[in-house]
């Protein structure tokens, strides 16, 4: 065991994986609000299907054999005496400190507030509002708003259900056309309608619902899958808002260090490296910055290792479930272009599990 202590403040995919790979080499305590670890890849389906209310929620208490996780609140970072104080005051000394704290989902897609009992009430609660809904509203075509219509229709198949979305084709982020069109064909032939550039404001009056045209739609029920919001708040009360740009993304060089500090890291959907905020990719940063930390921790040897760069990514396999049976996987080829398979990937890959067994073993659980 090294003699360094690293504290990661964020138990969610990053961090997970960095203090799974530091565990073995470095006195590792994870920091967390939560009392336990939530796989927001399963939120979406959890919030419509009651026999997947607990599925997202899986213990941290087998995640490390060396280190411990603490379920508390960060309050402030004195970077002078290297210590992290909690809400309870407890100060954790570190060696090295590592932001890891993600980004806040839109509902359902949310850990609504500390325990496993607050977050499924919350489940179970959006699970009867579509249970009963005559008009579901989803304002996002992204893979988020696509995969919750999807989740909705195949649960509701009574229900009408519309999807919003500002630009001018689905998932067009992604800049695959044929994703586009190969998700509205699924959406429009499960009776979904699908409006394009269609912004639509969040504000509503009982019901009503506005886009930027005038256009209105009527609903009794609204999910709003349009994107993050980084969860840097607490830093900027810390007073290290300069650690911050002007989207709240913690800014970090290429060896993933938060800019002009050598002992601060920062992973996952919480920096500003500039790709998609999605989980390979929150994984690929955590694996990189674990391996940095060891090297600096370990700098003082004779045989010294360099850090290593960080390359964003840019261009990634994206799966898109419809529902458990179905859906589709964009992967990037040699040339610049993205190939688009159909269902049978898909299912294998994500749709009908949504990664839980993948998770389950990372945290040592069995699979199922």
């Amino acid at each position: 065991m090294s003699d360094g202590d690293v504290v990661v403040i964020g138990g969610g995919y990053a961090g997970v994986r960095l203090a799974k790979r530091l565990d073995a080499t470095a006195r590792v305590t994870l920091v967390d609000r939560k009392e336990i670890f939530f796989h927001r890849i399963a939120s979406l389906r959890a919030g419509v299907r009651p026999e997947w209310t607990v599925t997202p929620f899986i213990p941290y208490d087998r995640l490390l054999r060396h280190g411990r996780v603490v379920a508390d609140k960060a309050v402030r970072i004195d970077t002078g005496e290297r210590q992290v104080t909690l809400a309870t005051g407890e100060r954790l000394p570190y060696d090295v400190l590592v932001i890891a704290t993600g980004a806040d989902y839109p509902e359902p897609a949310r850990f609504i507030g500390t325990t496993t009992e607050e977050a499924a009430k919350a489940f179970a609660g959006h699970q009867r509002s579509i249970a009963t809904a005559e008009h579901v509203l989803v304002v996002g075509g992204g893979p988020s708003g696509v995969e919750l219509s999807a989740e909705i229709r195949l649960a509701r198949p009574d229900a009408r259900i519309t999807l919003a979305h500002s630009g001018p084709t689905l998932l067009h982020s992604t800049g695959s056309s044929r994703a586009a069109r190969k998700a509205q064909a699924w959406l429009e032939a499960h009776d979904v309608e699908v409006r394009l550039d269609s912004f639509m404001s969040p504000g509503h009056d009982f019901g009503t619902y506005r886009d930027a045209r005038g256009n209105v739609i009527e609903a009794d029920l609204s999910f709003w899958a349009t994107g993050t919001t980084p969860n840097t708040l607490w830093l900027r009360l810390a007073g290290h808002g300069d650690w911050l740009n002007a989207s709240g993304h913690v800014k970090v060089d290429r060896t993933l260090r938060v800019e002009g500090r050598l002992d601060v890291f920062a992973v996952g959907d919480v920096n500003d490296a500039t790709e998609l905020k999605i989980t390979p990719a929150a994984l690929a940063q955590a694996d990189l910055a674990a391996w940095n930390i060891r090297t600096y921790l370990n700098s003082s040897g004779r045989h010294r290792k360099e850090p290593r760069l960080y390359r964003p990514v840019h261009r990634t396999p994206l799966i898109v479930p419809f529902g458990p049976a179905d859906g589709l996987t964009m992967l990037p080829v040699p040339g610049g272009e993205t190939a688009v398979l159909g269902g049978r990937t898909s299912v294998l890959a994500k749709a009908k599990t949504l990664m839980t067994p993948y998770m389950r073993r990372q945290l040592g659980y069995t699979a199922t």
